[in-house]
């Protein structure tokens, strides 16, 4: 008899210490939730972090966030600070997918859940990944792009070769392009990554490209707003601007002010206080213990990881007040600031 009560006794004291430590403590501890971005670069991530920490501390949680610089060493650092401090989940955008997998296992083993958030961490045991459907996203940049030049010479600029997401979105450009390259329509004359989508090197990457067609060069599938505002200054100086369709994503200020001018074709816009706030749901979630619901998973290489794919959304001249405007991502007071009147939004 003293043995059972002993053994039951050892089952209830492991089961209290898997519980989070903010149970404790007559639920005084807040659930604290790390937020770990790898470069706090541009207007994106900046809006992803505010949108995240208001909507989790709207439910009692604690946010600690921190900028890894482009770093992956720093990044893991900075996770193991977020560690020792005693978060109860991560949230992590990786810098490179592939060596994310050490801050993934150093959680894990801290017994801390993982989100990766926007960007899926290989080879590792993630809790739960939120994004936007990048296959959807390279689709809709291709396949607006070949609508409106369906012959010609095509460029490809794709983003990091360490994000796995650039990846995706590459290959499913070239599956809408691939019928017109196989029937001889479609030309591409180059093709390639650029390391940490820096627009500089995406705009040298163009003036090759360029150099290699002739200048003859009918679309552009730049795989966010940042290369295709490299890309843009590249046909600028080649008188091109405005003749050559572009394509981006992230519908930044600055590419949307493209488009309103007519020297960018789209962009594709990501409601990204929608995938923040669900994200900052979700990892209180997973502090409090409770389930997630997901309807798919996406391997990772290791594992089959629950996933939430947000719909992304065109944005073209046509339906920036309806799009971003509508959602307050960008301002029409911002976007004509520097047009003229014939460029106007109105």
């Amino acid at each position: 008899m003293n043995t059972r009560i002993l053994n039951i006794g050892v089952v209830i004291a492991a089961a209290v210490m898997a519980l989070p430590l903010w149970i404790f403590a007559g639920g005084s501890q807040r659930p604290k939730i790390g937020f770990a971005i790898e470069a706090m670069k541009g207007e994106r991530w900046q809006t992803d972090l505010e949108a995240f920490q208001e909507r989790a501390k709207s439910m009692g949680a604690d946010v600690v966030s921190a900028d890894a610089g482009g770093d992956d060493d720093k990044q893991f650092a900075q996770v193991k600070d977020m560690i020792k401090g005693g978060i109860d989940v991560l949230v992590l955008l990786p810098h490179d997918s592939a060596k994310a997998s050490r801050i993934v296992d150093a959680a894990k083993a801290a017994k801390v859940k993982v989100i990766s958030y926007d960007r899926l961490a290989l080879n590792s045991d993630v809790d739960l990944y939120v994004s936007f459907d990048r296959n959807e996203i390279g689709t809709m940049q291709a396949q607006y792009l070949v609508e409106r030049a369906p012959k010609g010479n095509y460029v490809l600029i794709g983003g990091s070769p360490g994000d796995e997401g650039a990846r995706v979105i590459h290959n499913s450009q070239m599956k809408v392009l691939q019928p017109y390259v196989d029937r001889g329509d479609v030309k591409i004359v180059a093709d390639g990554y650029i390391q940490d989508w820096l627009a500089s090197d995406a705009y040298l990457f163009m003036l090759k490209a360029l150099e290699t067609a002739n200048g003859n060069v009918a679309g552009v599938l730049a795989a966010n707003d940042a290369l295709a505002g490299g890309a843009i200054q590249a046909l600028r100086e080649h008188g091109l601007a405005g003749k050559t369709l572009v394509s981006g994503q992230d519908a930044d200020l600055a590419s949307v002010i493209c488009i309103a001018q007519g020297v960018q074709s789209m962009t594709v816009y990501k409601p990204v206080t929608q995938e923040a706030e669900r994200t900052a749901v979700e990892a209180v979630r997973l502090a409090k213990g409770e389930k997630i619901e997901t309807t798919r998973t996406i391997n990772n290489k290791k594992i089959d990881v629950p996933t939430i794919l947000l719909q992304p959304v065109v944005v073209a001249r046509g339906n920036i007040k309806e799009t971003v405007v509508k959602d307050g991502f960008q301002t029409l007071v911002s976007i004509n600031r520097d047009l003229p009147e014939g460029e106007k939004i109105h």
